[in-house]
């Protein structure tokens, strides 16, 4: 029976998987979602989005005339680099609280590839995802009725 030699270029495996990477390839990726995220915010506090069309329409707004849970969010940006947190919160008052937690969780990743661990997304039970979900369901339908009109983007 003739044996088959497979080297590792055509076997599919990746020969450097086990090599250790250097301190700039692990701190590449979370050092440009900082970048990414820092831009976005400086751009948002420099071009107002209070001002009608500075980014344009809101899709779902123009189409069905409601707010969607998005709606507010790049106002509530500005008011919040602004120094301005109640303005920010009443722009739209899931956008504050999702920053923060993306700059905690792009913080960890920082520091966690700095010392050469790898990063982790947070384990969140499927009660918490699903309950996440039907908070922002509520959200949605409750900004768009008369006894929500305290969560209308302003």
């Amino acid at each position: 029976m003739d044996k088959t030699h497979v080297t590792a270029e055509f076997s599919g495996a990746d020969p450097n998987r086990g090599a250790p990477r250097s301190t700039w390839q692990r701190m590449t990726p979370p050092v440009i979602a900082a970048g990414l995220g820092i831009g976005t915010l400086a751009l948002l506090h420099f071009r107002d989005p209070h001002v009608e069309g500075s980014y344009g329409l809101c899709p779902v707004y123009v189409l069905f005339g409601v707010y969607c849970p998005g709606c507010g969010g790049m106002r509530a940006m500005h008011n919040l680099t602004d120094g301005n947190i109640i303005d920010s919160l009443h722009s739209n008052l899931l956008a504050v609280p999702l920053t923060v937690a993306f700059a905690v969780f792009v913080i960890d990743w920082i520091l966690r590839a700095r010392r050469g661990q790898r990063w982790r997304l947070p384990s969140l039970s499927p009660v918490i995802v699903w309950s996440f979900f039907g908070l922002l369901a509520v959200y949605s339908v409750l900004r768009n009725t008369p006894w929500g009109t305290w969560l209308t983007p302003v």
